[in-house]
């Protein structure tokens, strides 16, 4: 696709969407005129498990709207806390959009490819109230893998907060979901995806929600550059409490996201539900024990960080493993987060500002690989289908998560080159030192 060499702030998303509405009005206009309402047919629907993934569908659009904006919002400056609020909300309906013209085709279209989906259900066509999905109708299966599509782009931003133009952000996002999320997507989940075929298991999302944006997110940590005074200006979060608040809404909202993805309200469900109580609560306790063998006290910043790296760590394998196996996986986890968190990255030298990479990626990493030996009934697990050995199915797993890092990383570096040149990753200095509340948005947080 040829860019055009500038873009007006207001008209970023102007080439991509305004071609795909124009499709869309015309089609409208040359369908007949709509018949009265008919009874829709429920034959091979459960209205039990149509109410959970309803349900569980808000749970997940929850976790975004307040729960990452909160989040986030805690942990950056006050200059910077509403432009994170407002990147946050702005992916979220940027990709809702996005989704609909033709992110669901582009995942799960019906198409044979083992790559993508096709462009059989471009404008959502066919998926109708009539259509169904398995016990569901297929419009809530949509929803609900919309709200994961939202919410993957919006935990990258928290790897270059406070220094990152919001249109260019935008224009990222609609690329990176459109050549990243939604061919991964496919290759996982869908039945005809590459990785799907090779038995991997990632009940929720380990390699195509938290590896691929923690590895885009550390991408774009090193091409955006650190932010200016970084390790030389005080870049303390300016609000714990917000940042516990947000990760507690988190963790509630997770039951949807790790839960909801057994698609049914049945025995699977309720394991991935136990499993994502133990597992946190595991991650929780080992990054404060860790932390104070470290430091010599257990801080609330940890304790919210053990939260969301159990939480991390358990999503591919909710489904999987047992609770116990569930408690040694999110305190392994933990623990190696930390470790990456604060030696790692200190040591490296990068500016990953929220540690995305260090939480999300390498929590995603150890929670698909995870999930390959816990998945074992020797050690609490489902056990693994017909013929598939620990051995062989962790090797399976760990070619899932080499196949979403080259992917990601490969596209994702192209992508944030291919936005610099057309409108510039980076705000001018003098706005970054003023934050990007005032530069970008013109409104601050809070008055004195």
């Amino acid at each position: 696709m040829k860019f055009p060499s500038t873009f007006g702030r207001a008209g970023v998303l102007a080439p991509l969407v305004l071609p795909a509405l124009a499709l869309a009005a015309s089609a409208q206009e040359a369908a007949p005129e709509a018949a009265a309402p008919a009874a829709i047919p429920t034959s091979g629907l459960d209205s039990g498990d149509t109410a959970w993934m309803l349900v569980s569908t808000i749970l997940v659009l929850f976790m975004i709207l307040p729960g990452l904006a909160l989040f986030y919002g805690g942990l950056v400056r006050a200059k910077n806390v509403l432009s994170v609020l407002m990147q946050c909300t702005m992916i979220t309906a940027t990709v809702i959009v996005v989704w609909v013209l033709w992110g669901y085709s582009f995942a799960f279209g019906g198409g044979t490819s083992p790559y993508w989906g096709g462009l059989g259900k471009l404008f959502l066509v066919g998926v109708g109230p009539e259509s169904e999905s398995g016990s569901i109708p297929e419009l809530v299966f949509a929803c609900f893998q919309m709200t994961f599509a939202c919410i993957t782009p919006a935990l990258i931003v928290g790897a270059f907060a406070e220094r990152i133009k919001f249109s260019a952000l935008l224009l990222f996002v609609v690329l990176w979901v459109s050549l990243v999320y939604f061919p991964i997507a496919h290759m996982v989940w869908d039945s005809s995806g590459l990785i799907f075929g090779w038995g991997a298991l990632d009940f929720a999302g380990g390699t195509v929600v938290h590896i691929n944006a923690g590895v885009a997110a550390l991408v774009g940590a090193l091409m955006v550059g650190k932010r200016d005074g970084y390790g030389r200006d005080n870049m303390a979060p300016h609000s714990l409490p917000l940042t516990m608040i947000g990760a507690s809404i988190l963790w509630v909202g997770w039951f949807g996201f790790n839960a909801g993805s057994a698609l049914a309200a049945n025995g699977t469900a309720a394991l991935a539900m136990i499993n994502t109580l133990t597992a946190t609560a595991g991650a929780a306790i080992s990054w404060a024990v860790v932390e104070t063998l470290a430091r010599g006290k257990a801080s609330m910043l940890g304790a919210a960080s053990g939260i969301i790296a159990g939480l991390v760590a358990v999503t591919p394998a909710a489904g999987f493993v047992g609770p116990v196996g569930a408690i040694v996986l999110g305190a392994v986890a933990s623990a190696v987060c930390y470790w990456f968190v604060a030696v790692v990255k200190i040591r490296l030298g990068y500016d990953d500002s929220l540690d995305v990479f260090g939480v999300h990626g390498i929590g995603g990493l150890v929670g698909a690989i995870g999930t390959g030996f816990l998945a074992s009934s020797s050690l609490g697990g489902v056990g693994y289908a017909e013929g598939v050995t620990m051995a062989g199915q962790v090797w399976t797993q760990i070619l899932a998560v080499l196949v979403t890092i080259v992917w990601c990383g490969v596209v994702s570096a192209i992508l944030y080159k291919v936005v610099d040149m057309i409108i510039g990753l980076r705000p001018r200095p003098e706005d970054e030192r003023q934050g990007l509340d005032i530069s970008a948005h013109g409104e601050v947080a809070y008055h004195s």
